[in-house]
């Protein structure tokens, strides 16, 4: 009870990610044009899939899990950076920053185990058709989505707890735009070193062996198309991949170098820096990657808006 029981006096203060100057403002409204990108994309995109019988399968299943972590990512750092800004209170309760941290971390991690399940959904169709539907059911693919969300809840929920059982006697002023663990430590007045290095080791764990999980099935998804004598197949297992791959680079990217670096060599610009890949570029990416570039996604979309007589 003690988090949220801090009085006004004691609040996060966050030095944010925008000043009033005409140049800062126009950053400003491109996140805000991000943010609803993100909110009107992801909310079509889930539309689409439950209306649309021919997209209940893994693979849209998988994508509509990636939609809700997208979501829930800018819905966590977005608003509370427009409030501070437009009010030009830049505070944040303890209790509000815990959730910040617990829902970045959690969607972060679940992020990571995702895209493994979903390089993996992509592998074997190229590799094992014949097996697929052995291999990928409704049962294992549901187990596999609860499992990413669990690795990130187990994640965030120890990231939480020691946090914020550090002493923080000091300034209270994140210099940060939204509430990151690496930016907290910075304030704590104890020695967090053992910490970090828990980090760091955690991070192994929850980006380094996704990542090499995804690499392995694409590396053996690009053996296999060299192989295959039709064109047309061979293009399209191509373009499902590249689009994976560009998104996967994109936010391991920004999440191996904000989780992955040691407290020496980080420097508040970087980290906010490194941050606004994985907290908005993106989330803002993901949908329209997917989406257009989506036959069927494309399909389904002109078939809703025929109905509705567009």
């Amino acid at each position: 009870m003690q988090l949220w029981n801090h009085t006004s006096l004691s609040d996060f203060i966050f030095f944010g990610l925008f000043s009033y100057s005409t140049y800062d403002l126009f950053l400003f409204s491109l996140v805000l044009l991000a943010f609803a990108v993100v909110l009107l994309g992801n909310i079509l995109f889930l539309l689409l899939i439950q209306a649309n019988r021919h997209l209940h399968t893994p693979m849209y299943f998988f994508l509509s899990q990636l939609s809700i972590m997208d979501l829930i990512m800018m819905s966590t750092v977005v608003p509370k950076m427009v409030v501070n800004l437009l009010s030009g209170r830049k505070y944040i309760s303890w209790g509000a920053c815990a959730t910040q941290i617990f829902l970045v971390v959690m969607v972060t991690g679940a992020e990571c185990f995702l895209s493994a399940v979903m390089a993996y959904d992509r592998y074997v169709p190229v590799c094992h058709p014949l097996r697929y539907p052995l291999l990928i059911n409704w049962k294992v693919f549901t187990l596999l989505a609860l499992a990413s969300w669990m690795a990130g809840v187990s994640d965030s929920m120890i990231d939480v707890g020691v946090v914020f059982s550090f002493p923080y006697c000091g300034s209270l002023e994140v210099d940060h735009f939204f509430c990151e663990v690496p930016a907290l430590l910075r304030l704590s007045c104890v020695d967090t070193s053992l910490f970090e290095d828990l980090i760091y080791a955690c991070c192994v764990v929850m980006l380094l062996l996704p990542l090499v999980v995804t690499v392995a099935s694409y590396t053996q998804i690009l053996t296999a198309v060299i192989t295959m004598p039709s064109i047309e197949r061979k293009q399209k297992a191509l373009t499902t991949c590249s689009t994976h791959l560009a998104v996967v680079g994109l936010y391991y990217g920004g999440a191996l170098f904000s989780y992955m670096q040691r407290a020496s060599s980080r420097t508040p610009v970087g980290d906010r820096g490194t941050s606004i890949f994985y907290t908005i570029l993106t989330p803002m990416f993901n949908p329209l990657i997917y989406s257009l570039r989506n036959r069927e996604v494309t399909r389904a979309l002109k078939k809703v808006l025929e109905r509705w007589g567009v």
